[in-house]
């Protein structure tokens, strides 16, 4: 089955190896970089888990969305609601707990949202994200019935004093934490490697090539999209819950427009369809926001300050020259094509 020229699917040897290198590289990397540079690039690594949860849906299902950071920020706030103020909660349960709530959410919002394609999907993904963002900004205090109320903190945000407990290993360590991300990462992409070449992840690949046809040949559309909505919920609220965990806050911008906006472009930035490409996009896109950031002042004109500026033209520059994204470009400068029974 083809699949468009914008994605990636199977990945040549030579992308393989720097696959393969950037893990080595990243496992290795505690050792040689300091305390902050690893929670910068622990905080990468969880945008990477967030950035492939929306490439299943992107990429391999052809559904844009931009509401997808509605899960992100549903994952935080789970934990951040079911943190006690007087000591660490436990790992084992407020993380799936976390999934489960994040994929609630997202079953409830698809059962709505796969109906519509295109724009219409588009626009409601973000309506019902824009729905959930001002429920939490405009409520410290949200009243249910029961006497039962969640103190979400409003705009204000809301803290996670504690780091949950592993247990069998220490999360306030920068350097566990740091390492508990990184299995995090490898799982949750070997987990899509093998939903993208499973008999599951084939049917949502002819979805995206040809809808029609394959619901002409006996493939109910309805359930694969909603499947495949749900799970890409739960991954988010994973990456929602990392992200929760390490800066121990969580507030609406979580579940904003902004946030959704950075992993579509983290997604296209390193390719899309392979899911390798969404975290190469995700580091390059953290990357190179730090590096505008840092851009000096020249003469009156502050360069640094117009960072957005600077993204938005890196972001077309690539589309236009790399329209498969940065592994795109790599495959393409290695003159090498993928083997097919990857």
């Amino acid at each position: 089955m083809s699949a468009p020229k914008t994605n990636l699917e199977t990945l040549p040897r030579s992308i393989q190896l720097v696959l393969v290198l950037g893990f080595i590289t990243l496992a290795l990397f505690p050792f040689v970089g300091s305390e902050f540079y690893q929670q910068m690039v622990a905080r990468m690594m969880i945008l990477a888990i967030f950035a492939m949860s929306l490439d299943l849906l992107q990429g391999v299902a052809g559904l844009v969305s931009l509401g997808h950071a509605a899960f992100f920020g549903i994952g935080g706030y789970t934990l951040a609601l079911v943190s006690s103020d007087n000591g660490a909660i436990s790992l084992w349960w407020s993380l799936p707990l976390a999934m489960l709530v994040a994929a609630l959410a997202a079953l409830i919002i698809g059962f709505f949202v796969v109906r519509t394609r295109g724009i219409y999907f588009i626009m409601v993904t973000l309506a019902f994200a824009q729905m959930l963002f001002y429920l939490v900004f405009d409520n410290k205090e949200l009243n249910l019935p029961g006497d039962f109320a969640l103190r979400l903190g409003g705009s204000d945000g809301k803290y996670i004093n504690f780091k949950p407990d592993a247990a069998l290993f220490d999360l306030e360590s920068k350097r566990v934490f740091y390492y508990f991300v990184l299995a995090c990462l490898i799982g949750v992409y070997v987990f899509l490697r093998r939903v993208l070449w499973s008999p599951f992840g084939r049917a949502l690949a002819g979805i995206r090539v040809n809808e029609h046809r394959m619901r002409a040949v006996g493939f109910g559309s309805f359930n694969y999209k909603l499947t495949v909505f749900t799970m890409a919920g739960a991954l988010a609220g994973l990456a929602g819950y990392l992200w929760g965990a390490q800066t121990g806050f969580v507030n609406p911008e979580l579940m904003g427009f902004h946030m959704s906006a950075h992993a579509v472009m983290m997604v296209i930035l390193g390719g899309m369809g392979n899911f390798a490409g969404a975290i190469v996009g995700a580091f390059a896109f953290e990357f190179m926001l730090e590096l505008f950031k840092d851009l000096p002042t020249i003469g009156e004109f502050r360069a640094g300050k117009h960072w957005q500026m600077w993204m938005g033209l890196f972001i077309v520059l690539v589309i236009i020259f790399a329209p498969r994204g940065l592994l795109g470009l790599l495959e393409r400068l290695s003159g090498r094509k993928g083997n097919p029974h990857e």
